[in-house]
């Protein structure tokens, strides 16, 4: 469906434009029957005068003179002939006929000297082009001098019955029907559409102003849960909405700090057992168990202070800025070639709106994970107007496909492919992805064509300034 559009304002104004569009079809019917009525106005009143006239002069002549005077007053477009009765039955008329056939009555009566003595009847009332051609509807709008056509019986005086067939035009004044149509569309159709296009785009703009401030406000609670809550006016629909939306923001955050205190409880909890352990442990005579116990209890202090940290980094709690991204890279692969490790880069971008601190923490993980399972690290930036990519490649044994997708999911690691005395706890991709998703990107795991893992993190380039 091309021609619906893809927006609340369009789709509202198009259904206003075309349920205004088919109530203007109906009520044109009304200004078809005003038309109608004008354009027979004076054909009608011509036709009855003159036929009052004739009938004036056919009941001063004696009755064996009347065939001599019906052929003398016959004219291509007036005839008169005898009938035996009138019509048994007459068929029905027209709406708008009907009222010409009432006015031609009407005219009929006033123009004759004794009313009572005649009675006539209308059996058509049509409309024909100049030329004595059968009209129709669309005559109104191209004949500048319509012609009415008329059939009417009459009886006259001594009790005998005529027909007469009659055209009658405008006796020479224009319809201008061109000039009318053309004012009726413009003035009823074109100023109506833009009248109503003009209210419908300021009604939908007072009605989408709320849901655009609603959605940046969901837009802004994506990037910063702490983020300054909606105001509560306008509309009943807006207020309910805007309190249901801060109170959502509300109960997210308590249940933010509610997780984060809880975790922390825990592991102020479990650091005070671990340190006991651990002053146990150097008490043991057997020196090979005191380090099984030294290794298991620094194995669970480290897991918990890795769950701490994952809890604390899941909710972004500093302001956006441009960050430099090859400097960013530089100053990692400085802080790891201390450690011993190889960071190659590949590639440069501009600098880039982003949290900074979470964005070094998520690259960091990256470049820790492929130093830990492939030795080392290659880093290849390509940047082009909608997005920037960044690479982290290793030389490590890479992680069978079926499991690419689970390898970022928290506490999840892969020892099938990976060698579990490395260390880690399934942790650091697992925040890889929530900074990037809190940037509005993505990060993808594939296997290198010749080996290794390839994390892909893919950053949007938003034209609009900095946000906070």
């Amino acid at each position: 469906m091309r021609a619906w559009p893809r927006s609340l304002s369009g789709r509202l104004a198009l259904v206003l434009v075309v349920g205004m569009l088919a109530a203007q079809a109906l009520t044109g019917t009304v200004w078809y029957d005003m038309r109608y009525g004008k354009a027979m106005e004076i054909p009608v009143r011509l036709a009855a005068t003159r036929l009052a006239d004739v009938t004036h002069m056919l009941d001063a002549v004696p009755a064996a003179s009347l065939p001599a005077v019906l052929a003398a007053v016959n004219t291509p477009g007036f005839t008169l002939r005898r009938i035996d009765a009138p019509a048994s039955v007459q068929a029905p008329l027209e709406h708008n006929t009907l009222l010409s056939s009432e006015l031609f009555l009407d005219v009929l009566q006033q123009r004759l000297v004794r009313p009572t003595h005649h009675q006539a009847r209308v059996l058509a009332v049509s409309l024909a082009h100049t030329g004595k051609r059968q009209g129709n509807w669309f005559s109104l709008l191209r004949e500048p001098f319509p012609t009415g056509h008329f059939v009417v019986q009459l009886r006259l005086h001594d009790g005998s019955w005529l027909q007469a067939d009659m055209d009658e035009g405008q006796a020479g004044m224009s319809t201008a029907p061109r000039k009318a149509a053309i004012d009726y569309l413009l003035r009823i159709y074109v100023l109506r559409i833009a009248a109503v296009l003009l209210l419908a785009w300021l009604a939908v703009r007072l009605v989408m102003q709320p849901l655009a401030r609603l959605a940046q406000a969901a837009d802004r609670l994506g990037d910063n849960i702490f983020s300054a809550p909606l105001a509560t006016d306008g509309p009943t629909e807006v207020r309910k909405a805007s309190t249901a939306f801060n109170a959502m923001q509300r109960r997210l955050i308590d249940n933010i700090a509610e997780r984060t205190r809880f975790l922390a409880a825990v592991s102020h909890d479990l650091r005070s057992p671990i340190t006991r352990l651990k002053l146990r442990a150097e008490m043991l005579s057997d020196e090979a168990q005191r380090d099984k116990f030294r290794r298991d209890l620094d194995e669970m202090d480290a897991l918990v202070a890795a769950t701490l940290t994952m809890v604390q980094d899941s909710g972004l709690h500093e302001q956006r800025q441009n960050v430099d991204i090859d400097s960013l890279l530089a100053s990692l692969a400085s802080d790891f070639a201390e450690t011993g490790a190889t960071v190659t880069i590949e590639g440069h971008a501009a600098p880039l709106p982003a949290y900074p601190r979470s964005l070094k923490r998520c690259l960091q993980n990256l470049v820790d994970n492929a130093i830990r399972y492939g030795h080392e690290a290659h880093i290849i930036v390509t940047q082009d107007s909608r997005q920037l990519t960044i690479s982290v490649a290793d030389k490590g044994p890479g992680i069978p496909a079926d499991l690419l997708e689970r390898a970022l999911e928290p506490f999840y690691r892969v020892d099938a492919s990976r060698n579990a005395g490395t260390g880690g706890f399934g942790l650091g991709l697992s925040i890889a992805q929530t900074v990037a998703q809190a940037h509005h990107g993505t990060l993808t795991l594939q296997n290198g064509a010749h080996g290794g893992l390839v994390a892909n993190l893919t950053l949007p380039i938003f034209k609009s300034a900095v946000r906070s």
